[in-house]
């Protein structure tokens, strides 16, 4: 668009462009931009080489392999998005934490409890969020997925209607640009049932409601006699090698008042109606 504007508009534009980068370069995050810059750089490199360094087989002789670019290939694309809580007490203490190399763990997006969005990772970038994880087949979540931390303690803190609206559009917006399934909208707890925990207390009926993730219904009908809990956990992808921990997961998202190791009556109930959405 910026070439069927008159060259005093691509002026202005240009004018702009350079009083935004100035105001980037003189923030107080300077020095962290300039190393992700520089990280980024590093990764244009190795996607720009061709043939590409260390993919050919080095058993095989040179005159026996080839490297031919094809014209169909794109870059990859994040199938699911996982919500967090921080378990911090500021937006500012959560962004002091991802610039620690020692702690080394990031997320795409933080949002505030007043709803800042602050977009830390991009979108087509793994960002280490997820650690060890499962969900399904997939056991590579931070390669597979965005990660979307919320600025909350996971103990007190409330979810402000400022926070989950920001978060919606949010997920409105990722789920269109990258064709995101209702299914896999998930929480950090139900990828590492045991190890993690959050979102504790998280309004997921709201956002299911807005077509992000699903929820059971108002009425529940009984499952067949012959109904398999941990098969209907592990269909809809909860990893199930430890039992316990994976009820504990599913009750962390969809039943929150009781999260014991156990499935009551009403449990199950509510396990039938979510698989069967599946």
């Amino acid at each position: 668009m910026l070439f069927s504007r008159s060259s005093k508009s691509l002026s202005i534009s240009a004018f702009a462009l350079v009083l935004i980068f100035s105001a980037c370069g003189s923030s107080k995050y300077a020095a962290t931009e300039k190393i992700y810059k520089e990280k980024v750089k590093g990764f244009s490199k190795i996607i720009n080489a061709t043939p590409p360094v260390g993919q050919l087989y080095d058993s095989l002789k040179a005159t026996n392999q080839e490297w031919v670019g094809s014209v169909n290939f794109g870059i990859r694309k994040p199938n699911f998005v996982v919500i967090h809580h921080t378990a911090q007490d500021s937006l500012a203490q959560t962004i002091k934490t991802f610039f620690s190399t020692k702690a080394g763990t990031s997320a795409h997006y933080v949002i505030s409890r007043d709803g800042k969005v602050v977009h830390m990772v991009n979108d087509y970038l793994r960002a280490n969020h997820a650690g060890i994880s499962k969900w399904g087949k997939d056991t590579d979540l931070n390669s597979s997925s965005i990660g979307i931390e919320l600025d909350n303690n996971g103990l007190t803190d409330p979810w402000p209607d400022a926070q989950i609206n920001s978060l919606l559009k949010l997920l409105a917006t990722l789920k269109k640009n990258y064709s995101i399934p209702t299914a896999n909208f998930i929480g950090h707890a139900d990828i590492a049932p045991k190890r993690k925990n959050d979102p504790k207390n998280f309004p997921w009926k709201k956002l299911a409601d807005n077509g992000f993730g699903y929820w059971y219904d108002d009425i529940l009908k009984n499952p067949p006699a012959d109904f398999n809990t941990e098969m209907a956990l592990r269909y809809i992808g909860y990893d199930t090698s430890n039992l316990p921990a994976a009820i504990t997961a599913f009750k962390i998202h969809f039943i929150q008042s009781d999260i014991t190791p156990t499935l009551t009556p009403v449990d199950i109930l509510v396990l039938y109606n979510v698989y069967t959405k599946y």
